[in-house]
């Protein structure tokens, strides 16, 4: 949009608004005034959510209205990416605290209403209010669908711009954001490679679970508080609704190199539920240097993230490289009171992947419990994919006792949006899973036979003796291990091992395998599981 095009644009913008207002039999008088509408104060503390939260969940469910959903249906992905917020509009554009929120309009992927608040300080008490829907606080071209959206729309969710008071130069918060909510309780936040990737939501409601549909509940309402001056801490409550469930959100988000959010929550079943998550992941893994068929993709690697990541209660790190099944995989892992686990995005150099979207730097998610959660499992969910634009992974912790109607579930968490981990293991870490042909080279090659060739780097492995090479320990589920053997990857790097082994599998049943390197009795590396699905 060139300056010249501003003055008529605004002139258009206008026209449309006093036209839709006048239809109404609104006076536009009343909507002269630019900036935010904010409506009349009402009472708000964080145990009157929770308290909102549970008598809502003693009631049947209503969904959250809508504008009209044939006009919505029309403002599709180009369309809706065409819509932007004015800047100068943004809530706390000009303070307090140094973070903006600025606001996502309706569209087809986004079409439930969701009310947004600020909180604000009144006569020593914390009040609410409502902060009004008007289409002329975006800029939309006069041919989108979403010029005809009327005062019945609302936002569909919000993003933290990156400080004002910061260095414009280099971050203009007017053009960057660093977190975001859009679309049922989904949010994300970039990580310290400035990029954003995976997906967190509020809670997971029986993901690919057979015989039931799975649920996406929505987050309703949001309610900003204001953020005290020289603090780098924004403060967002939110209501969660659903079919089956309900609760309460506090997130206190920090931005710093990365991105910090420590979440608290409330939740109140409405029914039972079969599989109930929490802290649930979501990503995308479509093919790396692990396995890929031939001439699908011209690139080397497509995904945004490459393993599962897990910190046992006892001490030990385990890393799951993902999948992309034939269908769908399910796998769950033991994880009473679990330090932590994530979706992590390993791979780093720009050649591995050579896309200029740069998967090197979407940012890994690590969940840390600040309670205890009791006894449970990390389940991960693997879809099959044909193309990089949805997401196909799941990574969520599932309570072990049933999530029966009635339940109240108080958690308290950590989200970490870092390139790395925020705990590494001090031992050597798997870098890479390769798989090919199995048997000795020449023909004939033996049917059923793979080849894995998983690598090792950096810890107790820089410091082996001249000489002394480490010991693999390998075990599978199903089928014969066979020529295991260990040697330094001959590319000159100290502490660089791999681990060389055939696996004899047939039949269509995965194989678990379980793979890590020692020395005598001291443990050398990080656990290496992988499920390997036979051709």
């Amino acid at each position: 949009m060139t300056a010249a095009s501003q003055p008529r644009r605004a002139f258009l913008l206008s026209m449309a608004a006093g036209a839709a207002l006048a239809a109404l039999g609104t006076s536009s008088a009343a909507f002269a005034a630019q900036g935010l509408v904010l409506g009349p104060p009402s009472a708000f503390s964080f145990d009157g959510l929770v308290n909102e939260a549970q008598q809502l969940s003693r009631k049947p469910y209503q969904p959250a209205p809508g504008p009209d959903r044939v006009l919505v249906d029309q403002i599709d992905w180009a369309a809706h990416g065409q819509i932007h917020f004015k800047a100068d509009e943004a809530l706390f554009a000009d303070g307090p605290g140094a973070f903006p929120i600025a606001f996502f309009p309706p569209g087809r992927f986004f079409p439930t209403a969701v009310r947004m608040y600020r909180l604000e300080d009144s006569a020593g008490h914390t009040a609410a209010r409502e902060i009004a829907f008007d289409k002329r606080l975006f800029e939309i071209p006069p041919d989108n669908p979403a010029q005809r959206l009327g005062p019945d729309a609302d936002f569909a969710g919000f993003r933290v711009q990156e400080s004002r008071l910061g260095d414009q130069t280099r971050l203009n918060w007017q053009n960057n954001d660093w977190a975001a909510f859009l679309g049922a309780s989904y949010f994300r936040a970039i990580g310290d490679e400035y990029q954003y990737g995976l997906s967190a939501r509020g809670a997971a409601v029986d993901v690919k679970v057979p015989g039931h549909v799975e649920e996406f509940p929505q987050f309703t309402r949001f309610y900003f508080a204001p953020t005290e001056a020289g603090s780098s801490t924004v403060t967002v409550y939110a209501l969660l609704d659903g079919k089956s469930l309900t609760g309460a959100y506090r997130f206190d988000m920090t931005r710093g190199t990365g991105v910090v959010m420590d979440v608290s929550a409330t939740l109140f079943l409405r029914q039972d539920v079969a599989q109930l998550g929490f802290a649930p992941i979501t990503s995308m893994y479509w093919f790396s240097k692990t396995s890929k068929d031939r001439e699908v993709d011209w690139r080397p690697e497509v995904h945004d993230s490459d393993g599962l990541a897990l910190w046992t209660r006892e001490g030990e790190h385990v890393w799951r490289p993902l999948n992309d099944p034939a269908g769908t995989s399910i796998s769950g892992f033991a994880a009473n009171s679990l330090r932590g686990f994530g979706l992590l995005q390993r791979e780093r150099r720009f050649d591995e992947y050579l896309d200029g979207v740069h998967y090197e730097r979407r940012p890994s998610l690590w969940v840390e419990p600040l309670s205890d959660w009791g006894a449970g499992t990390v389940q991960l969910v693997e879809l099959h994919t044909t193309e990089e634009l949805y997401d196909n992974i799941v990574a969520m912790w599932v309570p072990q006792a049933p999530a029966r109607a009635g339940a109240r579930y108080d958690l308290h968490y950590r989200l970490h949006w870092f390139a790395d981990e925020p705990f590494p293991s001090p031992l050597a870490r798997c870098v890479a899973t390769r798989l090919g042909r199995g048997g000795e080279p020449g023909p004939p090659r033996p049917a059923g036979v793979k080849k894995f060739v998983v690598e090792f780097r950096g810890g107790p492995l820089t410091q082996l003796p001249q000489g002394a090479a480490p010991d693999a320990v390998v075990s599978a589920s199903r089928g014969e291990v066979r020529g295991v053997f260990t040697e330094p990857v001959p590319n000159g790097e100290a502490g660089d091992w791999r681990v060389q082994f055939d696996l004899a599998a047939t039949g269509a049943q995965p194989v678990e395998l379980h793979l890590y390197l020692r020395r005598g009795s001291e443990t050398l590396s990080e656990t290496w599981l992988y499920q390997y699905l036979p051709d």
